[in-house]
Parts: C-alpha cells; sequence; structure tokens
C-alpha cells in the first residue's frame, strides 16, 4: 500500500475582530486568499437566531391573548350581570309570590313552623305560631279552633284582608283550608301587640316610650282606620279594635290586625244590621250592643279607637270583665279634670308632654261619645291628631248611666229614659 494518504486542510476565520464589533465574520468572496470580512447582522441574534420576526411574532401572539383574554372578561363579567340580575328577578318574583294571598296544606304550614315549635300567643280564634318561609321571610300562623264558629272568622277574614294593602294594616301572606283544618299566614312583626307595650306583665318587659311616640302609633292606627273605612273598594268595618290587635313593627309603627269579626259593606251603606253583639268588652260601642242605641256603622270602630286611646293616655285597662264592679270610669276622671280645667300630668317628663296628653285625652272622649252622631268619622279624628290641639273644645258631660250585665262582661249604658232610637247614622 505504501505511504500514500490524503491530507485535508482549512483555515479558520479570524472572528474576534468582527465579534468585537458586535457583526458575524466569513471569508470574503470565497477566494483563494481567504481574506476574512465582517457582515452586518440585522436580523440575526448573536445565538444566530432570527431577532425581528420574533420580536414581530411574540407582539402579534401578545396582542391576540390580550384580545382574547378581554373577550373572556367580557363575557364572563357579562354572564355574571346576567345571572345576578336573574337571580335578583327570581328572589323578586319568589318574594312577591309569598307576600301574596298563597293557599297552603296543613302539611306545608308544618314544615312552616317546623312542627308548631314556637308559639307567639293564643286567643279566643286559635293559637298563633311563627314560621319561616323557604326565601327566610318571617310569619305568624295563627291555627284557628275548628270547634268555634261555622267558618265565618275564616270567611272574613280571607276576604277582607286579600284585599288590603296599606303600611298600617298587617298583611295576609296565606292561607290555609285543609279539610277541617283553617289557618291563615300573616306577615311576622318582632314586638308583637301593642297591649304588651302599654301594659307589660312586669316591669322589665316595659318600653318606655315617650309621649311623641304614643301619639305616632295613635295617628298610625287613625290612618289604618282610615283606609279601611275610605281606601278600600268596598268599606271595611272591625268591630274589633283593640290593642291586643294592633301589632308593632321593629320600629314599633302599628298595624291592624286579625279581621275575623269584620264586615264588608258598600261605601254608600251609612249602617249596617247586627244580628248579634261582636267585638270585646270595653271596646264595643252601644249600638253594637243594642239597637236601643241606633245601627252600628264605621262610627262603631272610632268609639273602640276613643277607648283605647284613652287607655294609652292611662296606661291602664278602662274595664275588668272579672272585676265585679267593672266601670269605665277612667274617662269619666279624664272628663271631670279637664272641664275643672286641670292639666292631666300623667308621666310628664318634658314641656310638650302636657300639650300631647290633653290633645290625646279630649279627642279620646270625642270618640267614645255614646250617641254616634256625635261622634266624628276616622278622618276627621286623624286630622285632629295631626293639629297641635289648641283648637279643640272638650265634649258635653257624660250622661247619667246604670250598669248592666251584656254577655260574661258589664257596661255601663245610659239610663232607660235616654235612650231613643238613631234611625240613621253620619
Amino acid at each position: 500500500m505504501g505511504n500514500n494518504y490524503l491530507q485535508l486542510r482549512w483555515s479558520n476565520p479570524k472572528c474576534s475582530y468582527c465579534e468585537g464589533l458586535g457583526k458575524d465574520c466569513g471569508f470574503k468572496n470565497y477566494t483563494k486568499q481567504l481574506r476574512t470580512q465582517c457582515l452586518d447582522r440585522p436580523y440575526t441574534t448573536k445565538a444566530g437566531k432570527l431577532e425581528e420576526p420574533l420580536i414581530a411574532g411574540g407582539v402579534l401572539g401578545l396582542i391576540l391573548l390580550g384580545i382574547i383574554m378581554l373577550a373572556l372578561y367580557e363575557f364572563y363579567s357579562s354572564s355574571k350581570i346576567e345571572r345576578e340580575n336573574q337571580a335578583r328577578v327570581e328572589k323578586f318574583l319568589e318574594d312577591y309570590r309569598a307576600l301574596r294571598p298563597t293557599r297552603y296544606t296543613y302539611a306545608d304550614l308544618k314544615k312552616v313552623t317546623n312542627l308548631f315549635q314556637e308559639r307567639l300567643g293564643e286567643g279566643a280564634y286559635g293559637v298563633v305560631y311563627k314560621g319561616t318561609l323557604s326565601n327566610e321571610i318571617h310569619v305568624a300562623v295563627k291555627v284557628l279552633n275548628d270547634s268555634i264558629g261555622n267558618g265565618e272568622e275564616f270567611i272574613n277574614e280571607v276576604a277582607a284582608m286579600g284585599k288590603i294593602h296599606h303600611f298600617n294594616v298587617v298583611r295576609l301572606v296565606g292561607y290555609c283550608a285543609d279539610g277541617f283544618r283553617n289557618a291563615l299566614v300573616y306577615e311576622y312583626l318582632p314586638n308583637q301587640t301593642l297591649d304588651k307595650l302599654i301594659f307589660p306583665a312586669s316591669s322589665k318587659d316595659r318600653i318606655i316610650l315617650n309621649w311623641k311616640k304614643l301619639q305616632d302609633i295613635a295617628m298610625g292606627i287613625g290612618k289604618g282606620l282610615e283606609y279601611l273605612h275610605q281606601g278600600c273598594d268596598q268599606q271595611i268595618l272591625h268591630f274589633d279594635i283593640k290593642p291586643q290587635n294592633i301589632l308593632l313593627d321593629h320600629n314599633l309603627n302599628p298595624k291592624i290586625s286579625d279581621f275575623g269579626l269584620a264586615k264588608l259593606c258598600s261605601k254608600e251603606k251609612s249602617a249596617v244590621t247586627m244580628t248579634e253583639a261582636r267585638g270585646t268588652m270595653g271596646y264595643i260601642a252601644p249600638e253594637v250592643l243594642s239597637s236601643n242605641f241606633g245601627k252600628a256603622s264605621h262610627k262603631s270602630d272610632v268609639y273602640s279607637f276613643g277607648m283605647m286611646l284613652h287607655e294609652m293616655v292611662g296606661g291602664r285597662k278602662n274595664f275588668d270583665a272579672k272585676a265585679s264592679n267593672s266601670q269605665v270610669n277612667f274617662p269619666e276622671w279624664i272628663h271631670q279634670q279637664l272641664n275643672e280645667g286641670e292639666e292631666l300630668k300623667i308621666r310628664i317628663e318634658e314641656d310638650d308632654d302636657i300639650i300631647i296628653v290633653r290633645k290625646l285625652a279630649i279627642i279620646g272622649l270625642w270618640c267614645i261619645q255614646w250617641n254616634a252622631t256625635d261622634r266624628p268619622s276616622i278622618k276627621v279624628v286623624t286630622q285632629m291628631l295631626e293639629g297641635d290641639g289648641s283648637n279643640l273644645t272638650i265634649p258635653p258631660p257624660f250622661t247619667a248611666r246604670y250598669t248592666t250585665h251584656v254577655g260574661a262582661g258589664l257596661v255601663e249604658c245610659p239610663s232607660r229614659e235616654e235612650l231613643r232610637e238613631i234611625s240613621e247614622l253620619e
């Protein structure tokens, strides 16, 4: 074979100079001299990769990414707002449906009241329990006694309250007519009834109210009665206005409740026919007790309001059916004091208190006049309450009376010589 071999040679360009200039290097024109030249690199990086296309692609990618992110954000935000709006609408519709008179089954009421666990109170017509609807609205459920009446109380309540929408009248949320089980579902009011406020069971239950607040409560009740008498399509006569039937909300705003004895009649009718007395002793107007005093009308509610007003003034009950000689004497005492020019210094703390006490007392006296024609309408009563009381006059003195038994209680009536038929009322 000998020593024959192939020998290869190559030259390395001297690139240090070019690299120092930030350029590439190479052989010039590929000549035999293999001279080195420095080449500009406008499109390349030091690693030899393309730079400007990379930058352009990166910028374009970032723009596209931003557009996509913005679109996703807009879509998500829009969807979230739409979902929130829809949820708000659904909640409103749910609440609205719950606040309209709705028919419940007895099983529904057991669920709402957690098997009638929390009792709020008990009256002649049934027991009241606290309940909670599915949307966290608290309600008061009155389960009616099936042994009382012929269903008239239930019919009256639903018929009257289903048409009522006023701030000072309790709202009927629903009812139950499930076989022989009847119940009424009201809005729940946390401060319960007015009698617990003005006749507290103990000193720890007492809520001290100033006369301005008591006047506001009286005004609210008057406004509610005015709505019942004049603001509805039909005139609604309550016939059982008393502190136990006045509920109070969280701000102590009053709301008239319990329409079991109510009667509906046209606004044109000035009086209604009563087949029997209805109401609570101590608050019943004379004409409701006996037709000898005339016919029952909206003035009968005014009488009850006046008796309640005097209880608010005196902080005591006007009538006690358990006492052997119960007499409605506090209003007479008020009349005697005012007629003699004496001020009613009852729980006076501020200078204006005397003015408010006197005004409420005089209005109460006008409301409880035995002759219904002498009583103001409830609209006039609210106007009197709104005034400063400076132009109020004291009504005529009470007539001579005797005490007679009516039902289970006692009531004072005018003497027989003074009774006369009243053919019609104002």
